[in-house]
């Protein structure tokens, strides 16, 4: 093992009674890509910000470079070396690249005035240093979300980064920008620079890490050579469940009639192209494609908020134009979108308040207003239904776990009462439970006859709850399975990836 650069011993830490941490430990070693695991509140995201200075811990010391710190503080960890690039990446979108990699060595020196070739300076060799080259003046709200993550990890070299922690790095960006993320941290592992990955893909874990370590409810299950678990192992460690996955089986005499709903030929001029597909009730059809491969820009033109250039949709066998979403929900189509908190929550928001958005109308009584006999038992149904976890739907979905406030926007679709059901990446960022929980309500769906399609660049998941798949890439449907247990992962892959030439895969 390498020398250990970093220790945690024995952390607790408690918010009003409730144990968030017990008595976790974890070693990382120098130049080592540690990942830790577990689901939503089983302590990362504490442990962390107490590795980081942000959190004081109720018990226990972080050791760095063999320094013990009871009360270690923010600034006291950025002087040791520890930086944390969090999910929203806190960089300053107004400004550019160079003004972003150097603006807190600046903070440091408190200087007064700002020497514009020491800014580009600072950038050049912090960029230089792991290998990269980015537009020096480009604004950074410009960039694609990977562009910007090395902007971040840059930035945090310029503060002499020994321990980079990455929080969940990899939900927003494709495949290729995750391979490019993964050379940037062998770059930093081979100049002894460790890094901390947090991640709910699994698959990532595997390719990316040395050594895991697992959380399960505030208390650490282990740590392990990656080398020494697999997909079923690392679940149970997580969960202390054994998740069974099967095929979803779509009844083929369902097919017999006509199809629920039907797209022809498609187009949106530089999003997607001559896109033609059929849906019966009661089927899971994936959609699946890297990021940027149309399939969001087409799902939201079947929700009326991306209007097509040519093409047409048909409902029940009628051409049917879907010009907004309101016009989408009349006619029984629902979208739940892939970014939960900024499109599928009013975050500050009751449980209650984002469940009955979508259907006000129907609760009004006699005086044109709201029914609360109406609501509560609304709100109550759905709580129960989905198995909402919160004493009351008072409760704010911020406070929510994310597989919660998952089943939250699932509520408020399904209270419209939808015919077609567009689920574009249903389980970004919820750990495994949580997602094999989602997984069943979406089959549960299906059985009731509601047509969905299910939209995932996570390829277990097409695989193992679609009963046919299509593939998008660059825009245009390359590859229709009409059986998803006739394809392989490997082969999927290839298709989802692979240089589109004039022929069809």
């Amino acid at each position: 093992m390498s020398d250990v650069f970093l220790e945690a011993r024995n952390i607790s830490k408690a918010y009003e009674g409730v144990k968030a941490l017990r008595d976790v430990s974890m070693t990382i070693g120098r130049g080592e890509v540690h990942c830790l695991v577990g689901e939503n509140g089983s302590g990362k995201s504490t442990l962390i910000k107490i590795i980081g200075g942000v959190v004081a811990a109720d018990a226990g010391v972080v050791v760095i470079g063999g320094r013990a710190h009871a009360h270690l503080a923010a600034i006291d960890a950025i002087r040791e070396g520890i930086q944390i690039i969090y999910q929203d990446l806190s960089l300053y979108p107004n400004l550019t690249v160079a003004e972003n990699i150097s603006f807190n060595q600046f903070v440091e020196r408190r200087a007064s005035f700002v020497s514009w070739r020491d800014v580009r300076s600072i950038a050049e060799r912090a960029l230089e240093e792991i290998g990269e080259q980015i537009p020096l003046e480009q604004i950074v709200q410009d960039l694609s979300v990977a562009k910007r993550q090395i902007v971040a990890i840059t930035r945090s070299l310029t503060q002499n980064a020994r321990l980079i922690i990455m929080d969940e790095p990899t939900s927003a960006i494709t495949k290729e920008d995750v391979e490019h993320l993964f050379s940037v941290i062998a770059r930093l592992k081979a100049k002894g620079i460790s890094t901390l990955f947090i991640s709910h893909k699994l698959s990532e874990v595997f390719e990316i890490a040395e050594v895991v370590t697992i959380l399960r409810d505030g208390m650490k299950v282990g740590d392990f050579p990656a080398s020494e678990l697999d997909d079923a192992k690392l679940t149970y460690l997580m969960t202390g469940q054994r998740i069974q996955y099967s095929p979803y089986r779509f009844s083929g005499e369902k097919k017999a009639a006509a199809p629920l709903l039907e797209v022809r030929g498609l187009t949106r001029k530089g999003q997607f192209q001559d896109v033609s597909f059929s849906l019966w009730p009661g089927e899971i059809l994936g959609l699946t494609g890297l990021i940027g491969s149309g399939r969001t820009e087409l799902a939201l033109a079947l929700f009326g908020l991306n209007p097509p250039d040519a093409g047409q949709v048909f409902l029940n066998g009628r051409v049917v134009r879907v010009r907004s979403p309101e016009e989408a929900l009349r006619r029984g189509i629902a979208y739940l979108p892939e970014d939960r908190l900024t499109q599928g929550l009013f975050i500050g928001q009751s449980i209650g308040d984002n469940i009955i958005i979508t259907i006000l109308k129907k609760l009004l009584g006699a005086l044109g207003l709201i029914d609360p006999l109406r609501r509560r038992k609304t709100e109550n149904s759905w709580l129960e239904e989905l198995q909402i976890k919160a004493p009351s739907p008072k409760v704010r979905a911020w406070s929510l776990s994310g597989g919660n406030q998952q089943r939250v926007v699932l509520a408020k679709w399904l209270a419209t009462d939808p015919k077609v059901f567009i689920l574009d990446g249903p389980t970004i960022g919820i750990d495994i439970a949580s997602k094999s929980n989602i997984h069943q309500i979406i089959r549960a769906l299906a059985e009731r006859g509601i047509a969905i399609i299910l939209i995932s660049d996570e390829i277990p998941e097409v695989l193992h709850n679609c009963n046919r798949l299509l593939v998008m890439r660059e825009g245009r449907l390359v590859r229709e399975v009409a059986d998803a247990t006739s394809v392989g992962e490997e082969e999927l892959l290839t298709a989802i990836g692979g240089k589109l030439t004039n022929k069809t895969a």
